[in-house]
């Protein structure tokens, strides 16, 4: 009976032995707050409170991790908007200097720009210039096509098809070049609004630089 109880008693402390080695085998604590505000100790979180987030701390209270709180969805919109704005403000600001920059680089005064403007809008007018010339010039041989083909109606003929096909093919390339002149068009607006805002900007550049020189000056 002694040889039995030793070998039990032996079975045991080996057992207890291997539940202190092991590394999960130490109880985790949790802290939570509770609903009245304040931080509990306990061996699990009550259900309601586990989406408030919790801290997991050892037998000795060594925060072993954190668990955050849940959001909810307002919180996570919200959340997901003030990201958005400030990635849409870091954008505008990396645009702004890289725009500055480039100013700089290219141009000394403002006058440089208004010169760099006109050169770019007289390039512009006279592609337009030339495309007018050439609406002209297919009018006025649709109209001829169409004398021709008058013509030949009052003298009693059967019309040319191929001066039929001709004018059709003249109006089709009419309407074409007219589309090519409003693009023209578009394009002198939208450049020449370009270089007003870059003269804008490059104005409030040398705003700033006398401003920072006045400021220099003043503190010396």
């Amino acid at each position: 009976m002694r040889l039995i109880l030793s070998a039990t008693a032996r079975i045991a402390a080996l057992v207890g032995l291997l539940l202190v080695a092991l590394p999960g085998a130490a109880k985790e604590l949790y802290r939570y707050v509770n609903a009245e505000g304040n931080k509990v100790i306990a061996y699990q979180v009550p259900p309601d409170f586990v989406r408030n987030g919790y801290e997991v701390l050892s037998e000795k209270g060594v925060i072993l991790r954190v668990v955050p709180a849940q959001l909810g969805d307002d919180e996570r919109a919200s959340l997901s908007e003030q990201e958005r704005l400030a990635r849409e403000e870091e954008g505008e600001r990396e645009r702004l200097r890289k725009w500055d920059e480039t100013l700089l680089l290219r141009y000394s005064t403002v006058e440089d720009i208004e010169a760099a403007r006109d050169r770019a809008l007289r390039d512009l007018r006279i592609r337009v210039s030339i495309l007018r010339g050439k609406l002209r010039s297919l009018k006025q041989q649709v109209e001829n096509y169409q004398a021709l083909a008058a013509d030949q109606e009052r003298m009693g003929s059967t019309v040319n098809p191929e001066h039929l096909s001709a004018i059709e093919d003249l109006r089709s390339e009419i309407v074409s070049t007219e589309r090519a002149i409003d693009d023209r068009q578009n394009e002198i607006a939208a450049v020449d609004a370009e270089y007003g805002r870059d003269i804008e900007r490059f104005a409030t550049l040398l705003d700033i630089v006398e401003m920072r020189r006045s400021m220099v000056v003043e503190d010396g």
